[in-house]
């Protein structure tokens, strides 16, 4: 089986470890890496046995797929220029700074019948994989991301860099459209907010309440699913799910301790399975323009406050 070349296009933090997952994954040739800061390219390529390009636009011809892990404001920019050249592409999220972009990419790329992922890695956890199985119709959906101040990020909201990633998730639960937002948060550290909240209410009676913040002492990745007769409460960090089942007698309690893949190299791995088979991902432009577009709703009733 041919290697496909990839590249990546920004390596700060998360883009290093896109670097080093696809050097690592068999059926990947990790063609060169490319960042702004030049000793940073160099140090990564190094790392990953590749090439640093000071610009990335002389690897174009080079590569079938690429990952785009530059800073949000610069994702449409990029974004665009692959897609005019026939590049399947891996966006980091959030997906676009507006909606406007996010919807002229997804619809070039559909056009172009390329390959068009955008990273929301929750999907792709092990432990999510597995109890989504047991999640049938969801009433009430809970989700804590909690973290430490890191300076990442720090030109969005903690909307866009942090709860994002469960508004994906609810909206992959829930079958049904938001109808009622209600929505807090305070900005402390940055221009944005650093903390919130938003409660969101669904045609179909669903609520689902999302807590993110950056400004938390300790790490926190939980999700709680509430449906008839049965509780499922889900760590992300540990992989450990715990399930509750209402019995006619009693209530029985079992743990999963999911084993796998980290997420991130389970979403990577995915997205290059979908560029040789010419499939569609499981988060595609469109699924991640009705996150973004909800995460803006959500920025919108904390600015009327």
């Amino acid at each position: 089986m041919a290697k496909i070349p990839v590249a990546v296009i920004g390596v700060g933090h998360l883009g290093s470890i896109h670097a080093r997952i696809y050097s690592q994954l068999p059926d990947v040739e990790l063609v060169g890496v490319s960042d702004v800061n030049v000793r940073r390219s160099n140090k990564i390529a190094r790392l990953f046995n590749t090439t640093s390009y000071p610009d990335y636009r002389p690897l174009l011809d080079k590569v079938h797929a690429v990952s785009i892990a530059v800073p949000t404001e610069h994702h449409y920019r990029v974004a665009k220029e692959l897609l005019a050249r026939n590049i399947n592409i891996l966006v980091e999220k959030p997906f676009t700074k507006t909606e406007a972009e996010a919807v002229e990419l997804a619809k070039t790329a559909q056009e172009k019948n390329l390959v068009l992922q955008v990273g929301h890695v929750e999907r792709y956890s092990n432990a999510f994989m597995k109890i989504k199985e047991l999640v049938k119709k969801p009433l009430f959906v809970e989700c804590h991301r909690l973290g430490p101040f890191t300076k990442r990020s720090v030109d969005i909201s903690v909307i866009l860099d942090l709860m994002i990633h469960d508004i994906d998730i609810v909206l992959a639960l829930v079958d049904s459209k938001p109808v009622q937002i209600d929505a807090v948060g305070v900005k402390v550290l940055t221009p944005w907010p650093d903390i919130a909240n938003a409660r969101i209410r669904f045609a179909n009676g669903a609520v689902a309440n999302l807590t993110a913040s950056r400004l938390s002492a300790e790490r926190m990745r939980k999700l709680r699913i509430f449906q008839e007769d049965t509780y499922i409460s889900c760590d992300y960090i540990t992989q450990v799910a715990k399930v509750y089942r209402k019995t006619a007698t009693r209530i029985s309690a079992s743990t999963l301790v999911i084993k796998g893949k980290e997420p991130l190299r389970n979403e990577l791995q995915s997205f290059i399975d979908c560029v040789r088979l010419k499939e569609t991902p499981i988060v595609s432009g469109k699924e991640a323009l009705s996150s973004l577009a909800l995460a803006f709703d959500i920025e919108q009733k904390i600015a009327l406050r």
